[in-house]
C-alpha cells in the first residue's frame, strides 16, 4: 500500500530508496479462485484439498508499494504487442461476467503502449509482461500487474477531468494507471516528498496521450483544461525525511508545470528526446527531485532552478505584469520566486513575440506598430496584467 506501508503485510525494508531486484510471490488460494501477482506465472500448486499455490516472479527490481495480491474468479485473455524490444506479452484477468466489456474497453492498452512507447522509451519491464487486473477499487499502478476499477468506462468513472471534452476519448485508470510504468515502476522516488516525479509526469502522460492519437491542439486543450482542478493550496514538494507527501496539485499543476516547461524547449522532437532520455539515464532507479531537475536543466540546457522553485516550492502563479506605449512593450514577472527568469510567448497584436522577462526588473522592447494588448500563450501556466 502506498504511504501506509507494505510492512502492513509482510516483514520488509520499509522505505522507497532501495528497492529488492527480483521477487517471488506465493499465494494459496482456495479451489476455484485464482490469484493474479506481478510479474510473470511460473507454477499453479495443486494441493490435496483443493487448493492451489500460485508462484509469480518478477526478474526486475520492484518498490514495495508496487506488489500486489489480487484473488477472484478470474478469466484471463490476452494478445501480444509489437513493442520497440520485441512481442510484450498483454495478459487481461477480469471478473467472469465481465469478459465481453473487457475485451472492448481493454483496446486502449495497445493504444497507451503505441503513444508511451513514442514519447517515453520501451516498455521497462518486457521481462516480467504487462497485465491489466480487475479490483473492486479504482485502480492503482502495481508494477507489470496494473489493477482496474474504472468501470470500463471513458474518463475517470466516466467524467472528464478536464473539462475538455478529451478526457471522454480513452479509459482514465487504464492510461494514467500505465504511465505509471515508466514513471513510479522505472524512476521511482526515494522520499514521498518528491511524488510529483511519478504523478506529475504520469498526469502529462494523458495530455500526451491525446496529443498521439488525436493532434497537439487537442493535447493542449487537454493539459489546459486540467487547471481547473489546481488549488494552490501549499507546495507540491513536501516536508523531507518525515513521509509525508505535499499537495495533490502535483497532478494538474505538475503535468501543467512540464507543458509550459515544453513550450520553453520549442522543439517537439527534442522534448521527445528527452522524455526518452529520462527513462534511460534513470532506468530501475530510485532518484530524487534534484536529479530530475538537474537533468532537465542540463538537457534544456538553461539553469531551471528558479523555475523549479516556483513551480514546485511555492503556491504563486508568475504574473506577467506588462505596460504598452505606442510601439514600445514593457514588462517583467512578478509574483515570484527571486531570479525566476522563464522565457513566455506573447501575441502582441498581428506579431508574435518571444519575451526574456525577470524578476522585479522592467525590460522594453519595441513593436513594429502601436499594439494596444498582448496575449500570453496559454500553454503557459502562468497569468498576466496590465500595468496601471
Amino acid at each position: 500500500m502506498q504511504g501506509e506501508g507494505a510492512s502492513l503485510f509482510w516483514p520488509n525494508k520499509d522505505h522507497m530508496y532501495d528497492e529488492p531486484d527480483s521477487m517471488m510471490i506465493r499465494v494459496t488460494v482456495p479451489k476455484n479462485l485464482m490469484d493474479v501477482s506481478n510479474g510473470r506465472l511460473r507454477q499453479v500448486e495443486n494441493h490435496p484439498d483443493g487448493s492451489r499455490t500460485f508462484h509469480w516472479a518478477v526478474t526486475n527490481p520492484i518498490n514495495n508499494y508496487g506488489v500486489n495480491v489480487n484473488v477472484g474468479d478470474y478469466v484471463h485473455f490476452s494478445e501480444v504487442y509489437p513493442g520497440e524490444k520485441g512481442n510484450l506479452d498483454c495478459d487481461y484477468y477480469v471478473l467472469r461476467d465481465n469478459l465481453d466489456k473487457a475485451k472492448a474497453q481493454f483496446k486502449d492498452v495497445p493504444r497507451m503502449l503505441k503513444a508511451f512507447e513514442h514519447w517515453f522509451g520501451p516498455y521497462p519491464f518486457y521481462e516480467d509482461g504487462f497485465k491489466l487486473v480487475e479490483v473492486p477499487y479504482l485502480g492503482m499502478e502495481h508494477q507489470s500487474s496494473v489493477t482496474y476499477g474504472n468501470k470500463y468506462r471513458n474518463g475517470y468513472l466516466g467524467r472528464d477531468l478536464s473539462g475538455s471534452g478529451w478526457g471522454l476519448k480513452f479509459d482514465y485508470i487504464i492510461i494514467h494507471e500505465s504511465g505509471h510504468e515508466w514513471f513510479a515502476n522505472n524512476i521511482t522516488y526515494k522520499d514521498i516528498a518528491d511524488m510529483w516525479v511519478h504523478e506529475s509526469f504520469t498526469t502529462y502522460s494523458e495530455p500526451i496521450f491525446v496529443e498521439y492519437h488525436y493532434g497537439k491542439q487537442a493535447g493542449s486543450e487537454y493539459a489546459i483544461g486540467l487547471r481547473r482542478n489546481i488549488a494552490n493550496d501549499k507546495p507540491i514538494i513536501g516536508p523531507y525525511h518525515v513521509n509525508a507527501s505535499g499537495s495533490g496539485d502535483m497532478y494538474p499543476k505538475g503535468a501543467n508545470m512540464l507543458h509550459t516547461l515544453r513550450q520553453v524547449v520549442r522543439d517537439d522532437e527534442k522534448w521527445r528526446k528527452i522524455l526518452r532520455g529520462l527513462n534511460q539515464e534513470f532506468y530501475h532507479q530510485t532518484v530524487t527531485s534534484a536529479q530530475i531537475e538537474n537533468y532537465l536543466s542540463r538537457q534544456i540546457g538553461r539553469d531551471l532552478n528558479p523555475f523549479f522553485d516556483q513551480y514546485l516550492r511555492d503556491v504563486r502563479i508568475p504574473v506577467l505584469e506588462y505596460r504598452l506605449e505606442g510601439n514600445r512593450l514593457s514588462y517583467r514577472w512578478t509574483n515570484t520566486v527571486s531570479g525566476f527568469n522563464l522565457p513566455v510567448k506573447v501575441q502582441a497584436g498581428e506579431k508574435e513575440l518571444w519575451l526574456e522577462p525577470v524578476t522585479t526588473k522592467w525590460k522594453t522592447t519595441k513593436t513594429k506598430a502601436a499594439v494596444t494588448d498582448i496575449k500570453v500563450d496559454p500553454n503557459f501556466y502562468v497569468s498576466q496584467k496590465k500595468a496601471e
